[in-house]
This record gives structure tokens, sequence and C-alpha cells, in this order.
């Protein structure tokens, strides 16, 4: 493998035998991040592989997920020697790029260079700047230049445009903003798909803004954009939050009617309506949808079970759940198990707690640090 990679890279006489495939494995394998930036850069030197939009994603990912914000810089900036650069679609993947890894001072250098580097900037590459600012949390900057740099260029922003502003407000808390943006869309003539009402839906639902997300889910049959599984999501958190569970249950069950198949978040939303009403035996009951279902609960199912459980006494149930994260390797806040321990102990059940603590320290995926307090 390395004389393969070796003659790839070092021999300028023989770039079309080289496997691109075999170049982007050893990229994903190499575990040092100083090599993993000089192998990018000499692979970068092959036209085929500049082609290649998922390794720049996952490699970016990985050095702005270690904070290896200069070798970031390091390897977009060293794409800009090839004649490349001059198209449109390969600056604005520098500049989404660059976004991503909330580096948003550098994607708009890319930007404002792209004319002297004869390449022309149309909504894409607005679009790829806008979402580099919203990556990078500048949600006031997001509205600055989608006001200002469409009239300055003589683009028009479009259904993309839009929606990356509605995301900016709706991150931001203004939804007031975000509703004003809806209307202009349809004051502009654009129309309004399935990101855009989720985006609101998502932000109305999830702040309470109960009464906005109702009028919100009631427009989409209007603009016949049909819900789907992240929209009934949205709304039935908002209906969690109002202490709705019977209207959740319901808009459960209509989604199924209508072929959209629930996901484990909208399991999730329903569980979390019982609990916000207290009911106990629906919880459980509820949560047997998850197990008779295809999918597996996550860290956000025992976040809402287990605290409930410890609450209504129902140690027993909070025990299994225990030992079902422990057998089956889910990964979960160690807070979370310390609280069932510090109730079995508040409780006397003490071997109970010894058990869990045990357990915690040895088994062989996490170990988890708990601490088995004194009895009262």
């Amino acid at each position: 493998m390395y004389r393969i990679l070796h003659r790839a890279f070092c021999t300028a006489a023989e770039p079309a035998t080289v496997s691109i495939k075999s170049i982007s494995e050893d990229l994903y394998k190499e575990v040092k991040l100083k090599r993993l930036v000089e192998k990018f850069k000499k692979a970068s030197d092959i036209d085929r592989f500049r082609k290649k939009t998922g390794i720049y994603e996952e490699t970016v990912r990985r050095l702005a997920g270690a904070k290896r914000f200069r070798w970031v810089r390091d390897i977009l900036e060293h794409q800009k020697q090839y004649s490349d650069i001059s198209n449109e679609g390969f600056s604005a993947r520098l500049i989404s790029l660059y976004g991503k890894s909330g580096m948003a001072k550098h994607a708009r250098i890319v930007f404002d260079e792209m004319p002297q580097r004869n390449c022309e900037r149309t909504v894409l590459s607005l679009n790829a700047l806008l979402a580099a600012y919203l990556h990078s949390k500048k949600f006031d900057v997001v509205d600055e230049l989608f006001r200002t740099l469409p009239t300055q260029l003589s683009i028009e922003p479009d259904l993309v445009s839009y929606n990356t502003l509605i995301k900016a407000f709706c991150e931001k808390g203004s939804f007031d903003s975000a509703l004003s943006i809806f209307k202009e869309m349809e004051e502009k003539g654009v129309n309004p798909d399935s990101i855009t009402f989720n985006t609101l839906l998502d932000g109305l639902y999830s702040k309470g803004n109960f009464e906005e997300g109702e009028k919100m889910w009631g427009q989409m049959g209007a603009k016949n954009v049909a819900p789907d599984v992240r929209s009934y999501c949205s709304r039935l958190l908002g209906l969690a939050r109002e202490k709705k569970a019977r209207e959740a249950v319901e808009l459960f069950r209509e989604m199924e009617k209508k072929g959209v198949k629930p996901d484990l978040f909208c399991i999730n939303a329903v569980i979390r309506a019982f609990v916000n009403e207290d009911k106990l035996d629906e919880v459980k009951r509820w949560y047997g949808e998850i197990v008779n279902s295809d999918f597996d609960p996550n860290k956000k199912t025992y976040s809402i079970l287990v605290p409930f459980l410890c609450e209504k006494g129902d140690l027993k149930t909070a025990i299994e759940l225990c030992k079902e994260i422990f057998n089956k390797r889910y990964l979960v806040d160690v807070s979370l198990l310390q609280l069932v321990v510090d109730k079995l102990v508040n409780e006397g059940m003490i071997s109970e707690a010894k058990e869990i603590v045990e357990t915690g320290k040895t088994n062989r995926y996490c170990r988890y640090r708990l601490n088995l307090p004194e009895a009262e």
C-alpha cells in the first residue's frame, strides 16, 4: 500500500493509474492528523481526487473536531493553487468547509477573492457564504449579508437563501423576524418547502410558541407541503410541552395511517408527553413501543425515563433499565446512573446499588465511575 501511494503522490507521469479509492481509504485510516494533512495536500494534486467532496468533508470534519483549525486552513488554502478555484462550485465548497469548521472569516475571504480569480459569484456562492456564517453562529451577519450582498452583486436570493436566513433567526430565538421573512418569501413569489416549514415548526414548538406553531402547521396544507417525520416530531414535542398527551397519541396514530413511519424521536416525544402528565403506566407502555419496534433506545430515551422512574419510586424498573444499558452497551451520562444509585441507597437497597456501581466500574465498553454514598 505504501509503495502504491508513494508512486501515486510522487510520480507525476502516471496520475491516470492512481486509485482514488485506495488514497481515500488510506486517508480515512490515518490516525496521525499531521500526516493526514500532508497526505491530503499531496493527493490534491490529482484532478480526480479534487472532485471527491466526501473525503474533503470528512477530513475537515476530523481536523475541526480536534480543534486543529490551523491545519484546516492549511489544506483549504492549499486548494487555491489549482485551476479548479476559478470554478464557482469548487470555491463554494471551500466556503462551505470553512463555515462548517466555524471559520466564517476565512470563508468570506474566499468569497471576496473570487472576482480576481475570474470566478463568477451567483446565488450558489452567496448561499454557501450565508451557511458559513450560520454554522459559525454569526446570526446577525447572516441577516446583514442577506440584505446587502444581493443588491451589491445583482444576485436574486432563492429558496435556499431564505431558508438559511429563517434558520438563523430561529437559532437566535427571533421568531417574529423568522415569520416576517416567511411572509416576505410569499410576497417575492418564493414558495416555501418542507425545510422552510420544518425549521419554523421546530423553532416555534420547541420554544413554547405553540399557537404560532399550530398556525404554521395549518399553512403547510395551504401550501401543499406534506408533513414528513420531522414535521410530526416537532408537533409531537409541542404537544408534549403543552401536556396534551392524548392529542400526541392521536397525531402519532395519524402518522401511521398516512404512511409516515414514526422514528425514535417521535416515540420519545410521546413518552415525554406522558411524563409531563405524570402518568407512569402510560410512560412504561410507550417504552414498550420502542422495545417492539425496529429502534433501540437512545441517550435521550433514558434521560427521560430514568429520572421519572426514580421520582415515582419505581426502582425495580429503573434497575432493569440500568442493566439494559450495561448489557446492550448503550452510552449515557454517568449522572443518570448515579441518580439511580443514590435513590437505591436512600431506600435501603444497598446490595442493588453496589451491583450497579460494580458493573459500572468493570464493564468493558465504558467505565462509569460511580460513588456509593453512605446510607443515612
